[in-house]
């Protein structure tokens, strides 16, 4: 089975990106994924197509022709009551808090859910998936998934997701299987 994960097209600036962001796409979003169309165009043809519950996730798939399903799975790690905050305003506020989040993967200082847990929620989905063989899934979802989804499939450590970076619009492909699966690149 292959698993093409495409990272929606942004709903902001970096600088402007918020815990649990659900804005739809921005002007330069929608200008990044008219150009990125016709390369994107051919995962329509999966067997099941998937997209998380935000909206510019929705937007993507939509526009690259997939109609996707949406998948609470799928959504973004949730932040508590950081939700809808910047990195740089909670670092303000609550310091320990993001350097022991950062720190340990155990953690919620937050009040959401620890990235172990989030890792793991993607991982079930990845390995819950109804095809077998050489069947296609694609599904379009938050930069943040994607890191989560390839942590799981590589088996790595939990802080090599701070030093994973996914761009909006980049894609991913995983080939296998539950328990077994392999990062595919080009």
């Amino acid at each position: 089975m292959l698993v093409t994960l495409v990272a929606a097209a942004r709903s902001s600036t970096l600088l402007d990106a918020r815990f649990g962001d659900d804005r739809p796409l921005d002007t330069a979003g929608w200008q990044a994924l008219e150009r990125a169309i016709p390369a994107l165009l051919p995962l329509a043809a999966a067997d099941l197509r998937y997209c998380s519950p935000t909206p510019c996730s929705r937007q993507t798939g939509d526009a690259i022709g997939l109609s996707p399903l949406s998948q609470l799975a799928l959504r973004d790690c949730d932040m508590g009551r950081w939700r809808g905050l910047t990195l740089q305003e909670v670092a303000a506020r609550e310091p320990a808090a993001v350097d022991a989040w950062l720190a340990d993967p155990r953690s919620a200082p937050h009040g959401g859910e620890p990235l172990l847990s989030f890792v793991t929620r993607v991982g079930g989905w990845l390995d819950t998936r109804p095809i077998e063989g050489d069947g296609r899934v694609v599904a379009v979802t938050e930069p943040s998934v994607i890191r989560a989804a390839m942590l799981y499939a590589l088996k790595a450590p939990p802080q090599s997701y701070w030093r994973t970076e996914v761009y909006p619009l980049s894609v991913v492909t995983l080939s296998g299987g539950p328990g077994r699966w392999s990062l595919r690149l080009g």
